[in-house]
């Protein structure tokens, strides 16, 4: 029988030599957190003066857990760190909401930033295909049929990377961010911001078929941004394709600056030489 573990790592309030602990929970099993005070125990205790006393309440079932808020007046968010963006917001005094992340972190708003703690849930059950029988009849067309390794594909991953490394993130690249992005790649060191918004027109009116919002939609301000809502929306972009990127960091140089730094460092001796010979 799998468990539900929620993990609350260690907090400076509870001193240096508190460790971060694990809850295991077993279907039907129940644990409340909050600020707890001695009339109200908690399992899960956030040390936090702007948690609520009785903040929620989880509910470990079959193979997900539930989660209700039982605090008046503060919203619960539940993050999927693994899933590009994806979050859940229960509102106060929701009861035995559905959480479907097999990793969660549970986040709680305070007066110097947030607060949280993770839950492991059990690993989901899937469908074995081969056992269905529906290679009958028509062939179902794929929706979004993209090529990885395409260059519109790493422009897709480029404009989709900050809010997949930080999940509040709002800022959308611009066309001249991706471009410096992606020109440390060695196949895109002449890479231009007309290319670039040759990709995005590609994308947006031929790979995932966009539609404009109408009026006062700017120029590609509106595919980008619809762009990366609808790739990690439908998760054509996740976390693994951030390897497609050139690693961060690292400057871009074309092969005219590449050639004349050779050349530079192979004069180098020889005038070296030349000036200590007049000296």
């Amino acid at each position: 029988m799998e468990t539900v573990l929620v993990h609350l790592p260690g907090s400076p309030m509870d001193g240096p030599d508190v460790k971060g602990r694990s809850l295991s929970l077993f279907p039907g099993q129940k644990a409340r957190f909050g600020r707890g005070i001695p009339e109200c125990p908690v399992d899960v205790a956030l040390r936090d003066p702007a948690v609520p006393r009785l903040a929620g309440e989880i509910l470990a079932v079959d193979v997900h857990w539930q989660l209700s808020n039982l605090s008046t007046g503060c919203s619960l968010l539940v993050e999927n760190p693994e899933g590009g963006g994806e979050f859940i917001r229960v509102p106060p005094r929701r009861l035995a909401a559905p959480i479907p992340f097999e990793f969660s972190r549970v986040v709680l708003a305070t007066s110097g930033g947030s607060l949280g703690f993770q839950v492991f849930a059990p690993c989901h059950s899937h469908l074995d295909a081969a056992g269905v029988g529906t290679d009958r009849g028509a062939v179902t067309k794929t929706p979004f049929a993209l090529d990885l390794n395409a260059t519109y594909f790493k422009v897709l991953v480029a404009l989709c990377e900050p809010r997949l490394r930080d999940v509040s993130s709002a800022w959308v690249p611009s066309t001249a961010s991706v471009v410096a992005r992606l020109r440390p790649h060695p196949e895109h060191r002449d890479l231009t911001t007309g290319a670039v918004d040759f990709h995005i027109d590609y994308l947006a009116g031929t790979k995932l078929r966009l539609r404009s919002p109408g009026r006062g939609a700017a120029g590609l301000s509106w595919k980008r941004e619809t762009l990366v809502s609808t790739a990690l929306r439908f998760g054509l972009v996740e976390e693994e394709h951030l390897s497609l990127l050139p690693v961060r960091g690292v400057a871009a140089r074309s092969p005219l600056k590449e050639r004349n730094a050779t050349t530079e460092r192979s004069t180098r001796p020889a005038e070296a030489g030349r000036r200590r010979h007049v000296r």
